[in-house]
């Protein structure tokens, strides 16, 4: 009988202890759960990268970094927020970016509030306050954000200053910043942008804001009252969601409708239409909706505005947590095996980029060669992390061989 129990013990610990290792965020003793550190150390106006303007002038892009004061853990999943504003106004020191930020660092999160590029003033008293210039704007929010994605990639990378993990970045934006969160997680083709747009002109998806050579693929998106061209950018395979949104909102509607009241209106789609959506192709979601509320009520200082936010708050908390203790982004859900010993691309025909997952078990960094079909050397690249991003740019339609050294040439396509 001792025999026995002795056996199940030493089971028991083997099960608990193979548990542990798959673990690869430790959310053990409240950590991420509850606020275990006091304090908070802020980083100010790290420079992320830098784009052209609406007002065709070169941009520096900075952020706010918090940090949860005293930890030592070596790597740490990140927040990154992108203001309200109608891309018009706003920054990254607003009121509700830095409690938002300060409230996730003490669970010990990595936070991080960002300034992306607004319409310019010069635009919009030249009559250029229109529905194509804020769609631009949009674009703009969206790759700025991706940018500041890229760049916690390449710290881990090379300097790892913030002692971030990779695989573990979500975006979240309240409002236009919300806008700008959806389209990273979710808008991929170039066939997903009005043609008003014109997306290539403004530099694709991935645009040129800093930090090439670096996936923006996320963890998780954090919508809050925000909302998006079309339900249909959401796809199966895609990132989890988290929306909060009031069911009066009279600038962007929870279910579907009109934004811009003073522009050429747009037709976009809200919380209510995009979480079952979500659902529909079995991405984890969670909407909260806040009955009788108007336009982000969680960023009101009165009683009423706190309560609301305090609900947001434990909303994302509890919806991220989960996702602390799985594989980590998209990006590395989607290879078959962390351990796989060839590299993997997808998607294939694409349109503008194409992401590459090198395996986890290689030595970097490592030389490879993009060859076009006559086989010419068309790019070369030198990755530092397992995960690569081809850009198109001014690449031809066609077949593309992406080839590593003593492995098979990688399949890479362009329509």
């Amino acid at each position: 009988m001792k025999a026995r129990l002795l056996l199940l013990l030493v089971l028991l610990l083997a099960s608990l202890g193979a548990a542990t290792a798959q673990t690869v965020i430790d959310t053990t003793g409240g950590r991420y759960y509850r606020p275990l550190f006091p304090n908070v150390t802020v980083n100010s106006g790290v420079v992320f990268g830098s784009a052209v303007n609406s007002a065709g002038a070169t941009q520096t892009l900075t952020m706010d970094i918090y940090q949860p004061t005293g930890d030592v853990l070596a790597r740490r999943p990140v927040i990154i927020f992108a203001h309200q504003g109608g891309f018009i106004t706003g920054t990254k020191t607003d009121a509700y970016m830095v409690a938002v930020c300060t409230q996730f660092a003490k669970l010990g999160y990595v936070t991080a509030s960002i300034d992306y590029r607004l319409l310019d003033i010069g635009t919009i008293l030249g009559g250029g306050f229109d529905t194509v210039n804020i769609a631009k704007s949009a674009v703009r929010g969206m790759q700025d954000l991706r940018a500041a994605v890229r760049y916690f990639r390449k710290d881990a990378a090379t300097t790892n200053t913030y002692r971030v993990h990779p695989n573990y970045i979500t975006v979240g934006g309240s409002s236009a910043g919300a806008f700008a969160a959806l389209e990273v997680g979710y808008l991929d083709k170039t066939t997903e942008v009005p043609s008003y747009v014109g997306i290539a002109a403004l530099g694709g998806i991935e645009g040129a804001s800093g930090n090439p050579g670096y996936s923006s693929a996320v963890l998780a998106v954090l919508n809050l009252s925000g909302a998006t061209e079309n339900p249909s950018l959401i796809e199966p395979g895609n990132a989890p969601l988290c929306s909060v949104h009031g069911t009066a909102d009279a600038t962007v509607p929870y279910l579907q409708g009109r934004v811009g009241s003073s522009l050429p209106p747009k037709y976009v789609y809200g919380s209510g239409r995009l979480n079952p959506r979500a659902t529909a192709v079995g991405i984890r979601n969670t909407l909260r909706t806040l009955r009788g509320a108007g336009h982000i009520p969680f960023e009101n200082t009165n009683a009423t505005g706190q309560a609301y936010a305090d609900t947001t708050f434990r909303t994302i908390r509890d919806f991220l947590r989960p996702s602390l203790a799985q594989a980590g982004t998209v990006l590395a859900s989607r290879a078959s095996s962390a351990a796989a010993s060839v590299a993997q691309a997808y998607p294939i025909p694409a349109d503008d980029i194409v992401r590459v997952e090198l395996p986890a078990s290689w030595q970097l960094p490592r030389e490879a060669q993009l060859l076009d079909a006559a086989g010419r050397v068309v790019r070369t690249f030198t990755p530092t992390s397992n995960d690569l991003t081809v850009l198109r740019g001014t690449l031809k339609a066609g077949l593309y061989a992406l080839k590593f050294p003593g492995q098979p040439a990688l399949r890479i396509e362009f329509r």
